[in-house]
């Protein structure tokens, strides 16, 4: 199974979580680390480059910071441009169906915040669930979110686990519960 990981963070140079997340993944050839505020820093998307991409991989997980609940602005940018009618989806479309789409995310929140009794009063799935009504609607498999909460108190230890842990995420035929 080929995995290309599209990691969509404004700032990674500052990024602790996300930068190790990224620097584990690129020790593995098999699978594809495409950063997308270093590939269009003027924010203007190559849609055929990341059309290409996507078609040569079977599972493309997005991995990006929670930001106001949703994704960066960049991420939701390539949504709109890269998956088009007549390629994600329509007539000649399909290109993504039965391809599985998976999201890691990191949020400064406690895991116990993103409960229904927390502050934040809704949990990862549902705040991710419009990149899963799009994974359904272009005929994708959607996977079970991976995440990484509290990420100001994580120590060197929990965060040498999540890259651990976020490996057999990305390389799983059978997506474990984190």
């Amino acid at each position: 199974m080929k995995t290309l990981v599209i990691v969509a963070h404004p700032n990674l140079v500052s990024s602790r979580i996300n930068k190790a997340w990224m620097r584990e993944l690129q020790k593995h050839g098999h699978i594809t680390v495409h950063d997308l505020y270093q590939a269009y820093p003027s924010g203007s998307i190559d849609a055929a480059h990341e059309q290409s991409l996507v078609e040569q991989h079977d599972r493309i997980v997005f991995q990006f910071p929670l930001y106001w609940y949703s994704t960066p602005p960049l991420l939701k940018e390539w949504f709109d441009t890269v998956l088009q009618a007549g390629f994600a989806y329509g007539p000649d479309g399909g290109k993504l169906q039965g391809k599985e789409i998976g999201a890691a995310v990191s949020t400064y929140g406690t895991e116990a915040s993103y409960s229904r009794a927390g502050a934040n009063r809704f949990t990862i799935g549902e705040l991710l669930r419009p990149l899963e009504a799009l994974a359904r609607y272009i005929n994708a498999d959607y996977l079970p979110p991976f995440s990484l909460h509290d990420v100001s108190n994580v120590s060197e230890s929990q965060l040498e686990q999540s890259q651990t842990n976020y490996l057999r995420y990305v390389d799983a035929r059978h997506i474990y519960a984190n």
